[in-house]
Order: C-alpha cells, then sequence, then structure tokens
C-alpha cells in the first residue's frame, strides 16, 4: 500500500499542498492553535537545546525553528516527504537540521536524548516520547480534537476516527500523561471555522489531507455537493475544526 504521505508529497510537493494551497480564511474565536503551538515552542529556544521533531513532513515547520536551537532532528515515515525537507536543507544551507526515516513507535536513538521533542499533527506514542526525553525535558503538541471536521464526515458517512465525537482526546491524553509520569502545564482544546469560497477550493483540500484518505475527486462529488449544501454561508463553506494543544515536562 503507498504512504499516504508519500502520494501527497508527489502530487502537491509537499505536505500541505506544497504550492498548491487552497484559499480559505479562518475565524478563530480565543486563539490561532498553530500560533499558540508555536508561541510555547520559542519559549523554550536555546543555542544548547537539541529538538526532535516527530512526523516532520516536508520540514517547513522544523526549517522556520532552525535558527532558535542547536540542533533539530526530523523523523518521519514518508521517503518522500523527507525527500522534499532534504532538498530544502541544502538549498537553504541551514546545517542544524537532519532528517531520517523512522518509526516513530520505535525512535532510533537512546534513552534521554532530547531537550524537547515537539508533535505537529503527528503520531501518539507518548510512552516512546517520554523514553527519549532529558529529564526536565519538554513535550509539546498540536493535535486533532474528535470533533474535528464532524459534519463534514457525518455527511460522508466515514473518516478518520469516524463516530467518536464523544470521546474527548484531551481526557483521554491528561489521563495517559500523568500515568507516565508527565507534568502537565498546558492542556487545551481550540475550536474555529474555515471558510472556503467555493467547491473547488474544498475539493483541493480534501485531496491533500487524510480526512478520507480514499478521498476521489470523481466518485465523491454527491457527498461533497451534499455538504456545501448544507453548510454554505455569506462568508463561505463552513468547515469546523478542533485542535487539541499541550506542553509537557518530564
Amino acid at each position: 500500500m503507498v504512504n499516504f504521505y508519500d502520494k501527497i508529497g508527489k502530487k502537491f510537493g509537499g505536505y500541505a499542498f506544497g504550492t498548491n494551497k487552497p484559499k480559505y480564511t479562518s475565524v478563530y474565536p480565543k486563539a490561532d492553535p498553530e500560533k499558540v503551538f508555536k508561541s510555547e515552542i520559542l519559549k523554550l529556544s536555546s543555542a544548547q537545546k537539541i529538538v526532535l521533531d516527530i512526523g516532520c513532513g516536508d520540514g517547513k515547520f522544523t526549517h522556520d525553528l532552525s535558527h532558535y536551537f542547536n540542533k533539530i532532528i526530523g523523523i518521519d515515515n514518508s521517503k518522500q516527504l523527507l525527500k522534499i525537507a532534504t532538498q530544502k536543507q541544502k538549498g537553504a544551507k541551514i546545517k542544524n537540521l537532519e532528517f531520517i526515516f523512522a518509526d516513530a513507535q520505535k525512535i532510533p536513538f537512546p534513552n534521554s536524548k532530547f531537550d524537547i521533542a515537539i508533535n505537529r499533527r503527528g503520531p501518539s506514542f507518548y510512552k516512546e516520547f517520554y523514553r527519549i526525553l532529558k529529564k526536565g525535558g519538554y513535550y509539546l503538541e498540536i493535535g486533532i480534537g474528535e470533533k474535528d471536521v464532524k459534519e463534514l464526515k457525518e455527511t460522508f458517512g466515514r473518516g478518520q476516527n469516524y463516530g467518536n465525537w464523544d470521546k474527548s482526546r484531551l481526557k483521554k491524553n491528561i489521563l495517559e500523561f500523568k500515568k507516565l509520569g508527565f507534568k502537565i502545564i498546558s492542556a487545551k482544546d481550540f475550536y474555529y471555522e474555515e471558510y472556503y469560497p467555493n467547491y473547488q477550493e474544498l475539493d483541493t483540500f480534501l485531496q491533500g489531507v487524510p480526512i478520507f484518505e480514499d478521498y476521489n475527486t470523481k466518485k465523491d462529488v454527491k457527498y461533497l455537493k451534499e455538504y456545501i449544501k448544507k453548510s454554505q454561508t455569506k462568508k463561505g463553506i463552513v468547515v469546523t475544526r478542533h485542535r487539541v494543544v499541550y506542553k509537557l515536562q518530564k
């Protein structure tokens, strides 16, 4: 089976979408969780610290952080996205980055190797992440909440974590973090909306994300049209989003 992210990397030239990013606007009732996540990471910036980026993808975010730390190592299980990340690194001549093909369930580094581990919508093997952190080290994550694009998935009758709307990821993860021995500095839910101007932009979005890994532009026309009929507003076609942001210390 072809890795979903390898397929997306080849199609769009990166994740997500490379230079083909769909057009949309976002409305945040409280705060942009991506900005909150990055801000918390930068509060820990240091020329002495070594960072592990778990599920680094095409390395765009990893590159953005490279100026703030001694070294960042990115791991991913998509060879195509890692190829793109390495090409970007060579082009930018950034020397304190390293990209490695690896399984996040079994990270190829010894215990207590890293000062910080970050995870941007990547896998969640928390016991392994705890293992590779130094005592006093930090783990930061922005993940996908259980109610993310709920209405869209209901219309399609399938999708990531389908049907588990009432099982709070935040509460479940907090229990696991405490069991492992993490100190929870912050753990928050973020809800917001995205508005897509037309059918084509929403279709492009669905092609490039793993909400429906089997999404097909032609076969799923009826579902997408049904969703748009229900979700059209004056601002555009609304898609509800849900993120969780964690900051933990070992």
